[in-house]
């Protein structure tokens, strides 16, 4: 082996050698009913709403997004196991290697986009004590603290990220494990908590509406954003929408389904909107992931091999020559966003509800 392409080789993490090895065992077996509603009808009528490879991080294998024909619930299919969404969140999270469409991803985690967020909720009720649920490293907690500064903000997450966002004082208390494992400790402790783009990676959704609601006290209020599946972008771009983000995301909720599932749980939706959550990178996203799916492959250690010279000089510039289409692209997503969250090209929506007191 010559040198750079073994010293590409010993510097691959240990979670890219297992996916290099094969995908299949990490893969659940297919389901036939819709994991949300229950419904049959996979079996009935074409239901394959998107079949991809991974166009953010191009780790191996293929992925299949079904969507059910009776409540329009849009979920991976068959889904990747515990294990295997552990490797792939791994190899997401190995920043040092992010490219540019990954980089366009991160920002809908803004400070602006956190503290829209943090004022819609402050409109219905100033709370005491805040749960950020997949709060990551705390950001959400360090602008909304900003805007809020006498509410006690906490994170949840499974990750070492919230034990650092403790550290840093974003969060008082860091609880750090699945909300579903952790809700019977945090019965009845908070009057607000956020889901923040967390539904999606959850492997039962409604599991955690539920924890969620034992955790929030009557009255309380629960804010979640999540991608739109019922974006036209998401139909116009397919694989280049960048909500998609396979294999990640699990499950993609249509509104009025999540609506309903709130309803039955003992919630009031208070608030819907489609039109501040939503995150100009549409079309610089679809132009990035584009790019780098047709673009020679960068050396760094995702790759199994180190690109020659001829190579790196081609993506080097290919890239510059694709510099002003990107460029156009993010002038796009921003002049088109006034009309984009008006209407159905929104790509995230936002629901907040109120916990009902329980029924005397």
């Amino acid at each position: 082996m010559p040198p750079r392409v073994q010293a590409v080789a010993d510097r691959r993490p240990a979670h890219l050698s297992e996916l290099a090895r094969g995908t299949e065992r990490f893969h659940e077996p297919p389901r036939h009913d819709c994991p949300w509603c229950g419904s049959i009808r996979l079996h009935t009528r074409p239901h394959t709403r998107l079949r991809t490879a991974d166009p953010l991080r191009h780790r191996p294998g293929t992925f299949t997004v079904d969507q059910c024909g009776a409540c329009g619930h849009a979920f991976q299919n068959p889904r990747l196991t515990p294990e295997g969404l552990d490797l792939h969140h791994r190899a997401f999270h190995d920043r040092l290697h992010a490219g540019q469409a990954e980089k366009i991803f991160r920002a809908q985690h803004s400070v602006e986009r956190y503290r829209r967020a943090a004022r819609a909720l402050t409109r219905f009720a100033e709370p005491e004590s805040w749960l950020d649920v997949g709060t990551g490293r705390g950001r959400f907690p360090a602008v909304a603290r900003k805007v809020l500064p006498y509410t006690a903000f906490d994170g949840l997450d499974i990750g070492p990220g919230v034990e650092e966002a403790r550290r840093r004082g974003r969060v008082e208390e860091a609880h750090r494990g699945f909300l579903t494992d952790l809700a019977g400790e945090l019965v009845g402790r908070y009057d607000a908590m956020s889901m923040f783009h967390y539904l999606e990676h959850a492997l039962d959704p409604r599991a955690e509406l539920k924890a969620a609601h034992r955790v929030l006290r009557p009255g309380g209020h629960l804010m979640i954003e999540a991608p739109d599946p019922e974006s036209r972008c998401a139909k116009l771009l397919r694989t280049w929408w960048m909500p998609y983000s396979q294999p990640r995301h699990l499950h993609l909720i249509p509104l009025a389904n999540l609506r309903a599932e709130l309803a039955g749980l003992g919630y009031t939706v208070v608030a819907v909107d489609r039109r501040e959550p939503h995150v100009p990178l549409d079309l610089s996203a679809a132009c990035a992931l584009f790019l780098g799916h047709f673009l020679p492959r960068a050396d760094d250690s995702r790759r199994a091999e180190a690109p020659g010279a001829l190579k790196r000089g081609l993506r080097r510039s290919l890239s510059s020559a694709a510099a002003p289409a990107f460029a156009a692209c993010q002038g796009a997503d921003r002049l088109l966003a006034p009309l984009a969250g008006r209407t159905r090209f929104s790509n995230t929506y936002r629901i907040i509800a109120r916990r009902n007191p329980a029924p005397t």
